[in-house]
């Protein structure tokens, strides 16, 4: 028994003594002896190296893909592109575009694409993003899905699911050929205020009788329940779209979507084409330039799902 209780005392001696030898030992490496101490902090006092940032807000190059909007469609005359009044790449001093504002005046005009197509729908995207791989850009602008709203009808609308897939189907492209380049989504204008705005001026009815997003601006003084259920059932496939970009953008690290920004924006009649009623002027695509130029440059975008 006196054996047992002597066995702890003897342990506990023993560490001590263990643990006193090895202050000794680290004492003299630290600066015993002829070796002088290690100057500088030590490796715990090194400072992490800072992740290297998601987004770029300075990209050297760009490229847009989408619809009539980013071809600058009635812009300048009527039922017609103008891509010089392009609020991604166009070179009119008056829309000042998101590459003029990036790139500089000079560079954009050697260092900026457009390969949108007015009437383009979300199915179209995968082989425009292809076409726009080939420049290699480091940011490319997509604004699409006002085509899969603006139907001959209400019924003929893209199925969201469908929308979904095209535009995932556009992001693995660009992934597969292009592994960093940025994306800046815009979201789907809102349709219902388009018509709200244009259906004040008679000639834009008239030039909407030609079949411009008939889904939503058919019959323009129609006031009644089934008008204003189609109008609602448009407006609500737009949001719907709006909520699939956001969703597919956000799983992509380098890919921004705009918040809502271009949904939310209130155009007016000097943002509108006097000669359609419907698209942007050179005052709403500069508009859009400006909102996407802040968009691209913010460190900490609107969005938290940009």
């Amino acid at each position: 028994m006196r054996n047992r209780r002597n066995r702890p005392r003897a342990a506990v001696a023993t560490a001590t003594a263990v643990l006193l030898g090895a202050t000794a030992l680290t004492a003299c490496d630290a600066s015993g002896g002829d070796s002088p101490a290690p100057k500088g902090p030590s490796a715990h006092d090194k400072p992490s190296p800072k992740p290297t940032p998601t987004w770029d807000t300075n990209p050297n190059s760009l490229a847009a893909v989408g619809d009539s909007i980013t071809r600058g469609f009635d812009a300048c005359s009527v039922l017609a592109d103008c891509p010089e009044a392009s609020w991604a790449t166009g070179t009119d001093s008056e829309v000042r575009s998101l590459a003029t504002r990036l790139l500089g005046k000079e560079r954009a005009t050697t260092h900026s694409w457009n390969y949108a197509k007015t009437g383009a729908r979300m199915a179209d995207l995968p082989g425009q993003v292809e076409q726009a791989a080939l420049k290699r850009p480091e940011l490319i602008t997509v604004m699409a899905g006002a085509n899969d709203a603006c139907r001959p009808s209400a019924d003929s609308m893209t199925p969201v699911a469908e929308f979904r897939a095209d535009f995932e189907e556009a992001m693995r492209t660009l992934r597969r050929e292009l592994p960093k380049t940025q994306v800046y989504v815009t979201s789907v204008p809102d349709l219902k205020r388009l018509w709200s705005q244009g259906r004040t001026n008679a000639l834009g009815k008239q030039i909407w009788k030609l079949g411009i997003c008939a889904s939503m601006l058919a019959d323009p003084d129609d006031l009644n329940a089934s008008a204003t259920q189609r109008r609602a059932t448009v407006q609500g496939r737009v949001v719907a779209y709006n909520d699939v970009l956001k969703d597919v953008c956000a799983k992509d690290l380098r890919c921004r979507y705009d918040g809502g920004a271009v949904f939310d924006y209130r155009f007016d009649g000097d943002q509108l084409s006097h000669w359609d009623w419907f698209h942007p002027s050179k005052n709403g695509q500069s508009r859009l330039a400006e909102l996407a130029y802040r968009q691209v440059k913010a460190k900490n975008p609107k969005d938290p799902g940009a």
